[in-house]
């Protein structure tokens, strides 16, 4: 193994070592198992897909990504994917993403309920975290609150385009108004990005005065990792973001009419970081520097990728584990 500059135990999203159903959740713990990776991010839909694989399966209905009250009887098969991990060592450091808990339109009783179903599969897989993105729905109050007394670690994340949270700061005001030592924060590198520096509409790939509001940006998160609530913040993730020339909109085949660009973005273009051969051009370099040298973060850091590449059939887990590693090596170097 390399010798790395950075000590930090490094993790990877199951999303991001393939999109494709033929890619099994065994063969993506073992790829990430083989390839120097410590941990695992489970995501929802990768779970599902394998715990309905096996012929015991049975339910009435399954809790999809949104708040439901619908059955959800498949902890058994979630206990087998905890040991699975377990023996290749791999920790699970989360279960991603409960989407729209804060502000959505449902009743706050009937979220909870959904809210206790997954906190559930949480504790059943070992879970560190249960991952909670920021709501984009609606631009209601938001009941994180009520999140945080259920006595599991709530790892609460900004997206670009959300609608009343859209911004690390706007995260950690969350987190310190809730004040509990169980919510903090997922600080995700594309969503800072994407939302202060980078641009998938404008020819330059670039937000005018983006430059500035970085480096402000990335200040302002050293002096928060070196100070009190530096421990606010559970982990980081990270991805490259791909240039688009021409710029996104009509014709391109990710383009969906009436969605957030920077939605459409992120779901399908986020290679691993410093892969410019596959059209990554973030600063990420100056990301990792201030957030691991000058911020010491101790904690996890975990790659979230979205690369429209993996949804091939013949796309291979183990590469993109390879590809990884690679880009976790180049990091510790730049």
């Amino acid at each position: 193994m390399a010798n790395l500059r950075y000590k930090n135990k490094l993790a990877i999203a199951t999303i991001s070592l393939g999109m494709h159903t033929s890619h099994t959740l065994p063969e993506k713990i073992l790829s990430a198992s083989r390839n120097h990776f410590t941990g695992i991010e489970i995501v929802y839909s990768d779970m599902r897909n394998d715990v309905s694989r096996h012929e015991d399966y049975r339910t009435s209905g399954h809790l999809s990504s949104f708040c439901t009250t619908q059955s959800f009887s498949f902890l058994q098969g979630v206990h087998s994917i905890k040991t699975l991990c377990a023996s290749h060592n791999l920790t699970i450091l989360s279960l991603a993403p409960f989407k729209n808990f804060e502000a959505h339109t449902s009743p706050l009783s009937t979220r909870l309920s959904a809210a206790k179903h997954w906190l559930q599969i949480v504790k059943a897989l070992g879970a560190i975290y249960l991952q909670v993105p920021s709501q984009f729905d609606t631009p209601n109050c938001v009941d994180d609150e009520a999140l945080a007394e259920f006595g599991v670690c709530i790892a609460y994340e900004a997206v670009a385009w959300g609608a009343y949270v859209s911004t690390w700061q706007d995260s950690l005001r969350i987190i310190k108004k809730v004040d509990h030592a169980n919510f903090g924060m997922c600080w995700d590198s594309f969503h800072v990005l994407a939302r202060i520096w980078g641009s998938c509409t404008s020819p330059s790939g670039k937000i005018e005065g983006g430059d500035e509001a970085l480096r402000e940006s990335l200040e302002e998160l050293v002096d928060v990792l070196r100070g009190e609530d530096g421990e606010k913040i559970f982990y980081v993730q990270l991805s490259d973001g791909e240039f688009y020339d021409p710029p996104l909109g009509e014709g391109y085949k990710f383009w969906v009419q009436g969605m957030d660009e920077r939605l459409i973005w992120s779901r399908n273009t986020r290679p691993f970081p410093l892969e410019s051969e596959f059209g990554g051009y973030f600063p990420i370099g100056e990301v990792i520097k201030s957030i691991l040298a000058e911020g010491r973060l101790q904690g996890w850091v975990s790659f979230e990728i979205f690369d429209w590449r993996m949804r091939d059939e013949k796309f291979l887990p183990e590469q993109a584990a390879e590809r990884g590693w690679k880009s976790w090596v180049e990091l510790n170097i730049i």
